[in-house]
């Protein structure tokens, strides 16, 4: 069965999305999956082992072309996980016999197999939610998947390189002080410093902030900040499956509920992250697809009194490790 996996939205929710994927594959190698990405994370899907064919919902791309792209897949099946009316259309010109979808939105009107999953509820994380849905196509389906579910063969060399390049001779803490998305929780500039400070005083660890492509005006300041530090400041440049084979290699990921979180988890890094204090942002619906066990969650609340406690506790987190 040729089998269409829907998630075109960013990197963090198209991880989310891997699991279901991984699943739809293990229940019958013969099946190919086929996912339906953003331009932004088509290098991410080329290398899974689980994915056999890419298809790029390109932002220029009309619902017409998008459908011919659909349709010359040749799609058996479809479960769009996270649907817009545009993806829907698409779909439904593209003549896809089964279109699964949760039944949310005007578009769900476009699939002939809608899930009433009430995802606002946080009954289960997102990625659970994605996994449920490939039981509509199999009943029987296994939803166990293996951890970490993403590994480089030469992620070791990348990571040798890369401390030979900046003379780190420690293991390394990354902290991602940005942020975007659904996130709406974070320390301030002011906090992440005092963390930061406050490991390298501890003289264990070398630490590494690491920074978006778009985000060079954070990183001008952060080494304002830290100048003096000896901190290593990454601009990723070099494309994302290239920092997943770098931060694969960390001692720990310290950032908030952002893609790059999810990146961390996903390639067996463990984690610390802080999450909005609200069902719609917290760790009950974004934890990521990594094991749990390698999972530090943190949420952050609008009290400062409360606030101010939790960043005592993560300080002495980070300083005791």
């Amino acid at each position: 069965m040729r089998i269409l996996v829907v998630r075109t939205d960013k990197l963090g929710d198209f991880i989310t999305a891997l699991p279901a994927m991984y699943v739809l594959k293990k229940h019958n190698p013969q099946n190919r999956i086929i996912a339906l990405v953003a331009p932004l994370n088509k290098a991410l899907a080329l290398t899974c082992n689980f994915i056999d064919e890419v298809i790029v919902d390109e932002l220029d791309d009309s619902v017409y072309t998008l459908s011919r792209k659909i349709k010359e897949a040749d799609i058996d099946a479809s479960a769009t996980l996270f649907s817009n009316t545009r993806v829907a259309v698409a779909q439904f010109l593209a003549g896809i016999k089964t279109r699964i979808a949760p039944a949310t939105k005007i578009a769900q009107i476009f699939y002939n197999k809608r899930v009433k999953q009430r995802r606002s509820e946080v009954k289960m994380a997102e990625f659970e939610y994605n996994l449920a849905l490939t039981k509509e196509l199999f009943p029987d389906i296994d939803l166990n998947y293996e951890k970490p579910l993403l590994q480089f063969d030469n992620a070791k060399e990348v990571y040798k390189e890369f401390c030979k390049k900046h003379n780190i001779t420690k293991e390394v803490i990354a902290f991602h002080v940005g942020f975007g998305g659904s996130s709406d929780a974070n320390w301030n500039l002011n906090e992440y410093e005092e963390l930061i400070r406050e490991v390298l005083h501890v003289n264990k660890y070398q630490i590494v902030l690491t920074f978006g492509p778009d985000e060079k005006d954070l990183k001008q300041e952060m080494q304002k900040r830290l100048q003096d530090t000896g901190a290593v400041f990454y601009l990723s440049n070099d494309g994302i499956v290239n920092f997943a084979k770098l931060i694969s290699n960390f001692k720990l990921f310290v950032s908030t509920s952002t893609g790059t979180y999810h990146l961390a988890s996903l390639v067996g890094t463990p984690t610390l992250t802080f999450f909005g204090d609200s069902n719609f942002a917290s760790a009950a619906r974004w934890k990521s697809v990594g094991d749990e066990k390698l999972q530090q969650h943190y949420m952050l609340p609008q009290d400062e009194a409360k606030r101010k406690k939790i960043f005592e506790t993560v300080k002495q987190e980070l300083t005791t490790l």
